[in-house]
């Protein structure tokens, strides 16, 4: 029980982790285009041990180039030498006919040689197109890859300015405003209450010295004396002392 636990716990994390990939897009275009590049890669030490062998071959078609030239000298020799009486007809034909031998098979490895780097050239010119076409592929990926991080940076970046935005333009902000704007108004009101009220005693201050005029009446200094025993007894002293002296 404990180990299938075990078992069901990593199937788990392993599909958890997979779906995860699999939700990103943009991880997953890059992972394509890692696997590309690998891609890219291999073929390209394809193509090289192919023009290895294509070297190869090439290399074999000189040496039994010369090796057939070799043998079809020696043969003359040997033939030569029997004409010249060096040599006895019979043996110089038959070391004559075996120098022939390795001349032909000399010219088969030659023929089979170019027929391999004919192939190999084949391959290598096909195996160069698609390597060439891969490697413009990859890059045109990675571009758009580039575009496309770039566009969803913009994307989020917007997507939570605009989302901060209108949490602020929801009822509670607008509530808020408005009680910001009634409490201005009312200061504001107050303020010119104020203003006004002042200009009200101002002016009332002007009607009354300009209705008493510049000498006070008996009856108006008489009140005022009382007025001023109301609010200011230790005044109405001094004043006394004043008039005494």
């Amino acid at each position: 029980m404990n180990l299938f636990q075990k078992f069901f716990k990593v199937i788990q994390s392993f599909l958890h982790g997979f779906l995860n990939h699999i939700q990103d897009p943009i991880l997953m275009a890059e992972q394509a285009i890692r696997d590309l590049k690998k891609d890219y890669d291999t073929s390209m030490k394809n193509l090289a041990e192919i023009k290895a062998l294509s070297i190869e071959a090439k290399e074999k078609i000189s040496q039994n180039t010369e090796i057939a030239k070799d043998y079809e000298k020696k043969a003359l020799v040997l033939l030569q030498k029997a004409q010249n009486g060096e040599l006895e007809q019979e043996k110089a034909d038959r070391l004559a006919s075996e120098a022939l031998k390795k001349k032909q098979e000399a010219i088969e490895e030659i023929k089979k040689q170019t027929l391999s780097v004919r192939n190999y050239d084949s391959m290598s010119e096909k195996l160069e197109t698609k390597i060439s076409g891969l490697k413009e592929q990859i890059e045109n990926w990675e571009g758009q890859v580039k575009t496309l991080k770039a566009r969803h940076k913009v994307a989020v970046t917007t997507k939570k300015i605009n989302q901060k935005m209108l949490s602020k333009s929801d009822n509670t902000a607008q509530a808020l405003l408005e009680n910001l704007k009634e409490t201005v108004n009312k200061e504001e009101a107050l303020a010119t209450a104020y203003d006004e009220m002042n200009t009200i005693e101002t002016d009332i201050d002007k009607e009354i010295n300009e209705a008493i005029g510049s000498q006070y009446s008996n009856d108006v200094q008489q009140s005022l004396l009382e007025l001023k025993k109301q609010i200011a007894p230790k005044y109405l002293l001094e004043q006394k002392d004043t008039e005494n002296q």
